[in-house]
């Protein structure tokens, strides 16, 4: 068993821009400014917004990447070099993301040369000051409630602005400048980073403990959500899920209009699912909205009347927001088929918190009716799989076998990372009656899976680390290398 003895780790904080009462918008032309994580989606997404809006932006991350060629293929100046030494001399602000330590190299330099400090929340943020912004807040589904959204408005002409934490080809990536003052932005609770947001018009899909690392408690997690309700203005509004156990908490004391949604008759918006159709009622149970589902699985339906509700909201008219989500072809990592081998179908998945391995893992079963669901799941920081390891162990209940690699190591200590490994998560599961084993490399797994899948099987890798290399190998193996041509000599004579 883990040792749970000690302390969660203290979050990580850097100096916050000075308090503005009265905010004004935040002018780029002209600026320089530079992104330490600028690989990232939402970092590489936020340096191509400043840059469209005048900025001139440079950046850096650990690793060469395709989205370091593609903004370098844009003009925006992006390497590798960290240390310090490749940074512009006239900088007017860097930028970094949550994930990047105080004792960063490039911060500390930054420090010296008195240049100012923004983390990415606090930029976009500020982007957000004069124009309607809109943000999706909760523990899950935020990419895909966003992505739909963005593709609502833009079916329906409103030519959103917006940046997103995944990639969704259907709508141009992970960001967009359009020409209305609509900026749409997922809200991150980690590191209390939604706290900088300036939003008009808010939605909360859900809250459930995550980031344990940072928080202490349930109730410290709510009491985050409520401290970013109330940054909705009084002429601004809140959607939120009926049916979660929090509501009132997070309501309590607001000046913004409130409604609700879910699948419950007494919520002001109410979401029935019929077979392979979704149809949202008002509160006098009008429908407003039916739809083919697009992507299998409730949770996805969920996410979708609540881009649907928000986007009519925004001036969108409910036959538009109909088509659109009918068109929807959703976006990178979320339940995504990504090919087919020997009969075999791969599925690639984000979830990483247990209610979101539960939840797809059925949508995916109910969908695809396999005979046998393979799971490759790579949890992630091991803080997480600490703080929830039986609720870990209970979210694999539809699959079959599943197949747990190393923890993907980022942002805790030390300390943290030796005190739970994926054997734990494994014992746990064969205590539960399942098919659990714990291979650590990924070409192990990928060779594994080579001599036991069979027809029929589906097989799913899942997890916010780099699990999806596994499911890349598997559907196309590496050619076998080629054999040397043996030398030719003349013959004698």
């Amino acid at each position: 068993m883990p040792d749970t003895t000690f302390k969660k780790t203290a979050p990580i904080t850097m100096p916050d821009s000075p308090p503005n009462p009265t905010p004004t918008p935040l002018a780029l032309t002209g600026k320089r400014l530079h992104f330490v994580g600028i690989g990232g989606c939402g970092m590489s997404g936020l340096a191509r917004m400043s840059h469209m809006h005048g900025a001139t932006c440079s950046g850096t991350d650990r690793a060469e990447s395709a989205t370091l060629d593609m903004l370098r293929a844009e003009g925006i100046g992006a390497g590798i070099d960290q240390s310090g030494d490749a940074m512009p001399a006239d900088l007017d602000l860097m930028v970094v993301s949550a994930a990047i330590k105080p004792d960063h190299p490039e911060i500390q330099r930054a420090q010296q040369r008195h240049i100012p400090i923004m983390k990415y929340a606090q930029l976009l943020g500020q982007l957000m000051i004069g124009r309607t912004g809109v943000a999706i807040a909760g523990t899950h589904g935020k990419s895909s409630t966003t992505s739909m959204l963005a593709h609502i408005l833009i079916q329906s002409g409103l030519d959103p602005n917006f940046i997103v934490g995944a990639n969704c080809n259907q709508i141009g990536g992970g960001y967009r400048v359009g020409q209305s003052d609509i900026l749409l932005a997922e809200a991150c609770e980690y590191d209390r980073s939604f706290h900088n947001f300036h939003p008009t018009h808010a939605t909360i899909l859900n809250v459930e403990a995550d980031h344990l690392d940072m928080y202490s408690s349930i109730d410290e997690i709510v009491e985050a959500f409520a401290v970013f309700a109330r940054k909705i203005p009084a002429h601004g509004s809140l959607l939120i899920q009926h049916e979660s156990p929090h509501r009132l908490d997070l309501i309590a004391n607001l000046t913004c209009p409130v409604e609700t949604i879910g699948y419950a008759p007494h919520a002001d918006w109410q979401l029935r699912v019929l077979d392979s159709k979704s149809e949202i009622r008002n509160q006098k149970s009008e429908i407003t909205a039916t739809w083919t589902h697009p992507i299998p699985g409730e949770h996805m339906a969920y996410n979708a009347a609540v881009a649907a509700v928000t986007a009519h909201r925004l001036g969108a008219s409910w036959p538009d927001i109909s088509r659109a989500l009918e068109s929807f072809q959703g976006l990178d990592r979320r339940m995504q088929t990504i090919g087919q081998r020997d009969g075999i179908t791969i599925v690639d998945d984000y979830g990483h918190h247990p209610t979101e391995i539960d939840t797809t893992l059925r949508a995916l079963r109910q969908h695809h009716q396999p005979k046998r669901l393979i799971c490759v799941f790579q949890p992630h920081q091991h803080s997480r799989t600490r703080f929830l390891l039986d609720q870990f162990a209970a979210s694999f209940s539809d699959a079959d076998l599943i197949i747990v690699p190393d923890i993907y190591f980022v942002r805790d200590s030390e300390q943290e990372r030796a005190s739970v490994s994926s054997d734990d998560l494994v014992n746990k599961l064969r205590h539960a009656g399942k098919d659990a084993r714990h291979i650590e490399s990924f070409d192990a797994i990928v060779e594994h899976l080579t001599r036991t899948v069979r027809d029929g099987d589906l097989l799913v890798t899942m997890g916010a680390g780099d699990v999806y290399r596994i499911a890349q190998n598997f559907l196309s193996p590496p050619a076998p290398p080629t054999p040397p041509v043996p030398p030719t000599f003349p013959p004698r004579q």
